[in-house]
Protein backbone atom coordinates (compact mmCIF):
# COMPACT_ATOMS: atom_id res chain seq x y z
CA UNK A 1 0.00 0.00 0.00
CA UNK A 2 1.32 3.31 -0.98
CA UNK A 3 2.32 5.39 2.68
CA UNK A 4 2.68 8.57 0.85
CA UNK A 5 1.12 10.91 3.69
CA UNK A 6 -0.80 13.28 1.10
CA UNK A 7 -2.25 12.38 -2.57
CA UNK A 8 -4.74 13.44 -4.88
CA UNK A 9 -7.39 12.49 -6.77
CA UNK A 10 -7.40 12.48 -10.59
CA UNK A 11 -9.92 15.20 -10.82
CA UNK A 12 -7.62 17.60 -8.06
CA UNK A 13 -4.71 16.87 -10.20
CA UNK A 14 -6.44 18.65 -13.51
CA UNK A 15 -7.52 21.03 -11.39
CA UNK A 16 -3.94 21.42 -10.04
CA UNK A 17 -2.60 22.09 -13.47
CA UNK A 18 -4.96 24.40 -14.49
CA UNK A 19 -4.11 26.43 -11.89
CA UNK A 20 -0.62 26.15 -12.22
CA UNK A 21 -1.32 27.14 -16.25
CA UNK A 22 -3.16 30.23 -14.86
CA UNK A 23 -0.64 31.05 -12.09
CA UNK A 24 2.48 29.43 -11.75
CA UNK A 25 4.19 26.95 -9.31
CA UNK A 26 1.69 26.50 -6.61
CA UNK A 27 1.91 25.04 -2.87
CA UNK A 28 -0.86 23.65 -0.30
CA UNK A 29 -1.38 24.07 3.27
CA UNK A 30 -3.65 22.78 5.46
CA UNK A 31 -5.81 24.94 6.67
CA UNK A 32 -6.24 24.82 10.58
CA UNK A 33 -9.95 25.58 11.16
CA UNK A 34 -10.02 29.38 10.95
CA UNK A 35 -11.39 31.69 8.31
CA UNK A 36 -12.28 28.76 5.55
CA UNK A 37 -12.87 25.83 7.89
CA UNK A 38 -10.03 23.02 7.46
CA UNK A 39 -9.77 23.10 4.07
CA UNK A 40 -6.31 22.63 1.75
CA UNK A 41 -5.72 25.36 0.71
CA UNK A 42 -3.47 26.70 -2.61
CA UNK A 43 -1.57 29.35 -3.20
CA UNK A 44 0.94 30.89 -6.01
CA UNK A 45 4.33 29.77 -4.29
CA UNK A 46 5.45 33.26 -2.55
CA UNK A 47 1.97 34.43 -1.63
CA UNK A 48 1.64 32.16 1.47
CA UNK A 49 4.76 32.35 3.75
CA UNK A 50 5.39 28.30 4.92
CA UNK A 51 6.20 28.45 8.82
CA UNK A 52 9.46 26.94 10.26
CA UNK A 53 7.89 24.67 12.03
CA UNK A 54 5.26 23.47 9.69
CA UNK A 55 5.69 20.12 8.14
CA UNK A 56 6.33 18.94 4.56
CA UNK A 57 3.61 16.15 3.84
CA UNK A 58 4.68 15.66 0.57
CA UNK A 59 3.34 16.77 -3.21
CA UNK A 60 0.79 16.09 -5.08
CA UNK A 61 1.10 17.77 -8.75
CA UNK A 62 3.70 18.85 -8.66
CA UNK A 63 2.87 21.26 -5.89
CA UNK A 64 4.47 21.23 -1.80
CA UNK A 65 1.73 20.11 0.49
CA UNK A 66 2.34 21.16 4.32
CA UNK A 67 0.63 21.14 7.37
CA UNK A 68 0.93 22.91 10.82
CA UNK A 69 2.76 20.83 13.66
CA UNK A 70 -0.79 21.00 15.76
CA UNK A 71 -2.93 19.58 12.34
CA UNK A 72 0.58 17.22 11.58
CA UNK A 73 -0.33 15.70 15.53
CA UNK A 74 -3.93 15.08 14.50
CA UNK A 75 -3.25 14.03 11.33
CA UNK A 76 0.24 11.96 11.50
CA UNK A 77 -1.58 8.36 11.65
CA UNK A 78 -3.93 9.24 8.03
CA UNK A 79 -3.34 9.36 4.55
CA UNK A 80 -4.55 12.80 3.21
CA UNK A 81 -6.60 12.08 -0.11
CA UNK A 82 -7.17 15.72 -1.76
CA UNK A 83 -10.22 15.75 -4.13
CA UNK A 84 -12.38 18.08 -5.35
CA UNK A 85 -16.07 18.89 -5.14
CA UNK A 86 -18.45 21.04 -6.84
CA UNK A 87 -19.20 24.19 -4.45
CA UNK A 88 -16.89 27.61 -3.48
CA UNK A 89 -13.13 27.70 -2.71
CA UNK A 90 -11.85 28.76 0.21
CA UNK A 91 -11.63 32.66 0.52
CA UNK A 92 -8.09 33.03 -0.17
CA UNK A 93 -7.45 29.57 -2.14
CA UNK A 94 -7.05 29.92 -5.97
CA UNK A 95 -9.61 27.79 -7.05
CA UNK A 96 -11.57 30.45 -5.93
CA UNK A 97 -14.17 31.39 -8.37
CA UNK A 98 -13.58 27.74 -10.41
CA UNK A 99 -16.62 26.93 -9.08
CA UNK A 100 -15.24 23.64 -7.20
CA UNK A 101 -12.94 23.37 -4.30
CA UNK A 102 -10.23 21.13 -2.77
CA UNK A 103 -11.61 18.65 0.20
CA UNK A 104 -9.35 16.63 2.26
CA UNK A 105 -10.80 13.10 2.50
CA UNK A 106 -8.65 10.69 4.76
CA UNK A 107 -7.88 6.98 5.63
CA UNK A 108 -5.76 5.61 8.94
CA UNK A 109 -3.08 4.01 7.72
CA UNK A 110 -2.99 0.54 8.95
CA UNK A 111 -0.41 -0.38 12.32
CA UNK A 112 2.28 -1.91 9.75
CA UNK A 113 2.07 1.01 7.43
CA UNK A 114 1.97 3.74 10.75
CA UNK A 115 5.25 1.99 11.82
CA UNK A 116 7.34 1.75 8.92
CA UNK A 117 6.67 6.09 8.70
CA UNK A 118 7.44 5.80 12.02
CA UNK A 119 11.00 4.19 11.34
CA UNK A 120 11.46 6.56 8.09
CA UNK A 121 11.18 9.38 10.70
CA UNK A 122 7.86 10.60 8.79
CA UNK A 123 5.35 10.16 11.71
Amino acid sequence: MDTSQVIATIPALQLIEKLRAKHGPLLFHQSGGCCDGSSPMCYPVGDFIVGERDVKLGEIGGAAFFISPSQFEYWKHTQLVIDVVPGRGGMFSLENGEGVRFLVRSRLFTDEEFARLRDEGRA
